[in-house]
This record gives structure tokens, C-alpha cells and sequence, in this order.
């Protein structure tokens, strides 16, 4: 009898991130569902979403994706499409829970020494990779390795395990972790897409290349085929046994594979989905989202995640955003409820802070000063630029106070960057979008050549905040980090990384409240609405779960009707 999604129990050495337990938990999930606003999350973590009737094993899903990432290596990448794909292909040692707590997956159970350095996993027996080659504590080793390699280049798995020491392997199926500091986000991001498990066969005799183009993984489904920029398919492994316990199945997948295709455009991704050509989309533009809601046949989903709400960050390591009246000056003239309800077609909530609101320690009280064109106006003469020149731009000392904004050009633009725009120009302030290859961007945005940059992030645990704003995370020649406001505030480095050693509730409750209000004062950035995921499917798809890491589809024992 087939047994879906039930609340697994889950035992002390799984809850607590040291020895002894803690009832409430970095990265778990908060009881506001969408923050402030009207719109609201429309599916919680772990609810399984059309269900009912008896499966029917076979039948290919088409998938719609908005972007190829270019590489499949979930260790090389950032790409939020990894969410989704990467729990195709890849298995991770951690599963969160309904209630946002790690319990097991590959690893089937762990211990953690007091100090919180030490972790000792017990790995799951009987587990391979699509090559064949099995899954075991040496595995693990080289996973972690490979996420810390140089040559790997990874801008989110290896900042993910940043204080990961060493390992060492007690037997086949026992290994033990060493970080060098205590580290209470671990469990969490170990289950995560882009920390999946990799063939350690291909990690040590693929080159780079090889792995972008055909990673191994240990999961449902085996990539069968990539072409970049077309598509990519997956197909069923038959002999997969070792999903999350916390599914309540076991088993190979139903479905004989999925076929995925990239489809930048909007209007196409979406009249190809009503049209029946597609099955899925992980992507729905917001514009069609009320339409999708209303149409019998599909299930339209938006939840809201945990992280960091869409962002223009504000480059603070070179003028004129280095001084912080003109970041401030910005955030107080742009009206950015307006440009949420404009842009997002109500599908967002707002954002008024550098966390979103169902993200652990969200303090609603760290919140930004509203729309005030009066006040920003003042904070820029205040700054030098109160003269304008004869097309209204703010001047100082013959310069005019002009903004750079490259942004990709491989999808859709979002409305989002024009209302910017001219929000800007009332304010005096030109605003110049540089629609470039993705590549471009990503150069300049690594380099520092840039005023304005936009984006989300999402993580499962309030330390997007040490991602995002650390000064050890700014990018450079060696390391490609998130912190892409540049910012460097000493006293914000401390309470971060306090944080993350930390796993008493009262003192990261504490810790990340001071973290808040510390960016507040900083002003690294512009919030304009909550990180919420859009995705839609066809009722003929049945038994998909919101996942719970991501909020987005997990497809592994989901199914087609005839």
C-alpha cells in the first residue's frame, strides 16, 4: 500500500546541532507563511499536492526551466534551477523535515560532539551511483573535497561548508567530519540541491567540463542527455531504494523519466504549458500567475522561502554608493510597494528588510524607513549632489550622479528594472541598464564593475545573511562569494560568525536581530519583494511534494494519469 508524506519522528541526536536538544531550531520554519502583504504562500513545506487515486508507473514528464545554468554539476553552480533538478539526480546525507529539521537520507543517522566540531554520520548501506559505483564513507570524502576544490570553482556547495577541516574514515560505512570551527547551519545546507552526492569515480576521472556536462548522481533518475541551451532528459533508475525515510515510500520512481527544456521567454514558457506541450514549468511568470490560479486544470503554486528577498545591491566599495546618505537617499525615493504591485502583478509580498519574513529570527522590527522623496532629497544634498544639469540629474563637481545596472539578457526582463529606473530619474538619479550575455554579467558582477546588481537568494537557515554580507564573502580572483554589496562592516562580522557557532536559540535570536538592524544602518541594498517561487503543473501530474529545503516540486515518486 502506498504511503504518502507523513511527519517522521525524528530523535535528540537529529534535532540538536550539539549534544543535548533544542526545540527550536536554526532554519526552521515560522509561522507567518507569506509576511507582510496580501499574497500568501499557497502550499507548506512537505504537503503533497494532488494527490489520491492509484499510481500508474510509466509516461514522461515534460518540464519547462527559464534558463540553462550551463553546467549540471550542482557543486559548480548557483543556478536556483538545481533546486529542482538537482533532487532528479542526486541524493543528499540530510533531509529536512516538515518542521524544517534535518533527519536522515544517505546518512541514516549522526552524532555530534559537544564542542559542535565533530560530527560522526552513519551512512545508509546498499546505495550506488548511476556508474555503478557504490556510495560510502569515501564517497563522502571526496563530495566534500570536490565541493572544496579550487579547480571546482564553487560559488555556493564549498561556501556552504566553508569550516569543513577534514574527514576521516572510521569504515565503509561510518565517517567523521571535523570543521574547524562549530558551524550550526551544517545539517541544514547538507540538504540542499547543490550539495548533492556525486559519483566520487567521475569526481576523480572527469575533468570539470565532463562533470557541467554529465554528473553521476545516486537518485531517482539518471541524466541521459544534456544539450545546453536546448534541454536536458532524465530517465528512471530501477533499482533506486533509498529516498528520504521522511517520504514514507520506498522504491524506484513511477515516472520513466522527465524531459526537460529551457525556454526563456515568458509568453512561450507559459502558452506552452496551457497549451498541453508541457506538463510543468518551474517558472511562471507572475503575469500569468492569477490566470493559472483560475484554470481548473492546472495546480498553481506560490511559496514564499526562506532567505533573502529580491535585492538590488548596492555596490558600497566605490562611489557614489559608498556613501551612505546615497544608499540611503536611494531606498527612502523609490517607492518599492509600488514597483511589487506593478512588477509582480500582486503576486509577491513586499519586502521592507534583508531577510524574508518565514525565515527563523526574521525581526519585523528591523525594517527600513518608508517611502520619503522629501527626505531622500534632502539626504542628497546633504551628500554634495544638490544641483542638476539641463536633463535633470543630480551634479557634483561636474560629475552627474549616474548608476550602472547590467542585467542578463538570456530571459525575459522584468518590468521591474524600468519602474526602477524611472522611480530614479524624479529623484535626479540616471539609471543606465546594461542588457548583456549572461556571462558578461557574471564577469563584471565577480570583478566589481558594476553600481547595481539584482537578485535573490535563497538558503535554508538565517546565515544568508553571512553569504550575502560578510566581508569574507566579497568576490575575488580566488573566491566567488555573494556578498555583491561589497560590503565590509567589522562589527556585522563578528555577530555573524557569533552566529554561526552558535545553537542557542535566545543567543541567535539575539545575534540575528543585532545582524538586522546592523544592515539597516549599513543600507547594502534595496529589498523590493519577499523570495516567493512561482510554479504550476497539469492535474494529469499527481503526488508532487512542495519540498522541503526549497519550496519547489520534488519530483520522486510524483505520476501521470492516462
Amino acid at each position: 500500500m502506498r504511503t504518502l508524506l507523513r511527519r517522521a519522528a525524528v530523535a535528540c541526536g537529529a534535532v540538536a546541532l550539539i549534544a543535548g536538544c533544542s526545540t527550536s531550531a536554526p532554519g526552521g520554519r515560522s509561522a507567518t507563511a507569506g509576511g507582510s502583504g496580501s499574497t500568501r504562500s499557497t502550499a507548506t513545506p512537505g504537503q503533497v499536492l494532488n494527490a489520491g487515486g492509484t499510481p500508474v508507473k510509466g509516461g514522461t514528464l515534460k518540464l519547462s526551466m527559464s534558463a540553462d545554468p550551463l553546467c549540471l554539476d550542482p557543486h559548480a553552480i548557483s543556478a536556483d534551477t538545481e533546486q529542482i533538478l538537482g533532487h532528479l539526480q542526486f541524493d543528499n546525507l540530510t533531509y529536512l523535515g516538515k518542521d524544517g529539521v534535518p533527519t536522515p537520507w544517505l546518512a541514516s543517522a549522526w552524532k555530534i560532539s559537544p564542542d559542535g566540531r565533530t560530527y560522526r554520520f552513519t551512512l545508509r548501506q546498499g546505495v550506488t551511483f548511476a556508474d555503478g559505483t557504490p556510495f560510502d564513507a569515501h564517497a563522502v570524502v571526496v563530495n566534500f573535497a570536490h565541493m572544496l576544490d579550487p579547480a571546482t570553482r564553487s560559488p555556493l556547495a564549498g561556501p556552504y561548508i566553508a569550516p569543513y577541516k577534514d574527514s576521516t574514515v572510521i569504515d565503509d560505512h561510518t565517517v567523521e567530519v571535523h570543521l574547524k570551527t562549530a558551524y550550526s547551519p551544517f545539517l541544514y545546507v547538507l540538504a540542499q540541491g547543490w550539495l548533492g552526492m556525486e559519483s566520487p569515480r567521475a569526481i576523480t576521472q572527469d575533468t570539470p567540463a565532463q562533470l557541467c556536462a554529465h554528473p553521476v548522481g545516486s537518485g531517482p533518475f539518471e541524466l541521459k542527455s544534456y544539450t545546453p541551451n536546448v534541454g536536458a532528459k532524465y530517465v528512471r533508475r530501477p533499482g533506486y531504494d533509498w529516498g528520504p525515510p521522511a517520504l514514507g515510500q520506498s522504491g524506484p520512481a513511477e515516472l520513466d523519466g522527465v524531459d526537460v527544456s529551457w525556454i526563456g521567454q515568458d509568453p512561450v514558457r507559459y502558452n506552452s504549458l496551457v497549451s498541453g506541450q508541457y506538463q510543468m514549468t518551474g517558472y511562471v511568470p507572475p503575469q500569468n500567475g492569477p490566470a493559472l490560479a483560475a484554470n481548473s486544470e492546472f495546480v498553481y503554486e506560490n511559496v514564499n522561502r526562506i532567505g533573502w528577498p529580491f535585492t538590488f545591491d548596492f555596490n558600497t566599495s566605490r562611489a557614489p554608493l559608498s556613501d551612505v546618505d546615497v544608499r540611503k537617499a536611494l531606498v527612502e525615493g523609490v517607492d518599492s510597494k509600488a514597483l511589487v504591485t506593478t512588477s509582480q502583478f500582486g503576486q509577491r509580498p513586499p519586502a521592507g528588510s534583508y531577510l524574508d519574513s518565514v525565515t527563523e529570527f526574521y525581526d519585523p522590527s528591523a525594517a527600513l524607513p518608508g517611502y520619503d522623496p522629501k527626505a531622500a532629497a534632502a539626504l542628497l544634498d546633504k551628500a554634495g549632489w544638490g544641483t542638476r544639469n539641463a536633463s535633470g540629474v543630480r551634479t557634483k563637481d561636474g560629475r552627474t550622479l549616474s548608476l550602472t545596472l547590467p542585467v542578463s539578457n538570456a530571459t525575459t526582463v522584468s518590468p521591474v528594472y524600468e519602474l526602477l529606473q524611472a522611480q530614479l530619474k524624479k529623484l535626479g538619479v540616471q539609471l543606465r541598464i546594461e542588457l548583456e550575455p549572461q556571462t558578461q554579467v557574471t564577469t563584471q558582477r565577480y570583478a566589481g564593475d558594476y553600481d547595481l546588481l539584482s537578485g535573490v537568494w535563497h538558503t535554508n537557515t538565517p546565515d544568508v545573511l553571512y553569504i550575502k554580507y560578510a566581508s569574507s564573502q566579497i568576490p575575488n580572483s580566488q573566491h566567488l562569494g555573494q556578498n555583491l554589496a561589497r560590503l565590509s562592516d567589522p562589527a556585522l562580522d563578528t555577530v555573524l560568525e557569533q552566529a554561526r557557532q552558535t545553537t542557542d536559540t535566545t543567543k541567535l535570536a539575539s545575534l540575528y536581530a543585532q545582524a538586522q538592524k546592523r544592515l539597516v544602518t549599513d543600507v547594502p541594498g534595496l529589498p523590493v519583494y519577499q523570495n516567493t517561487v512561482l510554479w504550476a503543473f497539469s492535474k494529469k501530474l499527481h503526488d508532487v511534494v512542495v519540498d522541503t529545503s526549497h519550496g519547489t516540486p520534488l519530483l520522486t515518486y510524483a505520476w501521470l494519469s492516462r
